[in-house]
């Protein structure tokens, strides 16, 4: 029996949620509201700042569920090229970097995630991994029914979802490696021998370090969200007339530089 490695996706392959891209691309083709569209980036930025409830992914589940029903799966396929051209660029280059390592050490790659079968199974091909692991939905004559067809894969149900895997592919779970930046993958992490945590909430955090788990750390947003913070609470302190009489003073480039740090939290 061989081992693999197993990779959650949104904060852990890439920075961000892959949720929002989708959104973006059902909005450019007119299946998506501006105000629907709204919600969803707002909730991409909560969830990179504290990572999700089971309440709020399971909202978002149903969510998705109830935007696809009576969706035809060759449209939402068609957005499969927009889709990518956000989810890419935000591939985390130190995690492609580790799957490929595995690779070559002789253990497949898996993305494991909650978001849709056909995204994981785009993006495994794409990144050359061995498949991906996704929420399937239930069709009916080439369209979306809004039911699901199968386990949710997330918490428990990822941990089912890849021993079923090691049972048909023959895999060593406890030879084998999960990666993932939150507590609810906590069932995922414990099925292998090899557990890792990745940008991990405080409560993974917490756990891996009373675990002894190895910690990989490099998501930037939390720190770009800190440099606007104290730039913002320094034209706070600074105050009335005399506040407005420096800025006055201060040449362009320096608001420039200061709009450039606001700007940071929406790359």
């Amino acid at each position: 029996m061989r081992a693999a490695a197993f990779f959650d996706l949104d904060k852990t392959l890439m920075e961000g949620s892959s949720a929002l891209h989708f959104a973006r691309a059902a909005y450019k083709a007119g299946m998506l509201s501006r105000r629907k569209m709204a919600s969803d980036a707002w909730a991409n930025i909560r969830f990179r700042l504290r990572g999700s409830t089971d309440e709020q992914t399971d909202e978002l589940r149903q969510r998705v569920l109830d935007s696809i029903a009576g969706q035809r799966v060759v449209d939402l396929a068609r957005l499969g090229p927009d889709v990518l051209a956000g989810v890419l660029p935000l591939m985390y280059e130190e995690m492609l970097k580790v799957a490929w390592e595995h690779q070559d050490a002789g253990r497949p790659a898996y993305i494991v995630t909650a978001a849709s079968q056909e995204l994981a199974e785009t993006l495994a091909r794409v990144l050359v991994f061995e498949g991906g692991i996704g929420m399937r939905s239930e069709i009916s004559g080439g369209v979306y029914t809004g039911r699901p067809d199968g386990p949710f894969t997330y918490r428990e149900g990822k941990a089912q979802a890849i021993r079923e895997l090691a049972e048909r592919e023959g895999i060593d779970l406890e030879q084998s490696y999960a990666y993932s930046d939150s507590e609810s993958d906590l069932p995922m992490l414990r099925a292998v021998g090899h557990p890792v945590a990745v940008n991990p909430d405080a409560a993974l955090e917490r756990v891996a370090r009373e675990e002894g788990w190895r910690i990989m750390r490099f998501d930037t947003l939390r720190r770009r969200v800190r440099l606007a913070a104290a730039l913002g609470l320094g034209a706070l302190l600074a105050g009335g007339g005399g506040y407005a009489a420096a800025r006055m003073r201060r040449p362009a480039w320096w608001r420039l530089r200061k709009r450039s740090a606001v700007r940071l939290l929406f790359m």
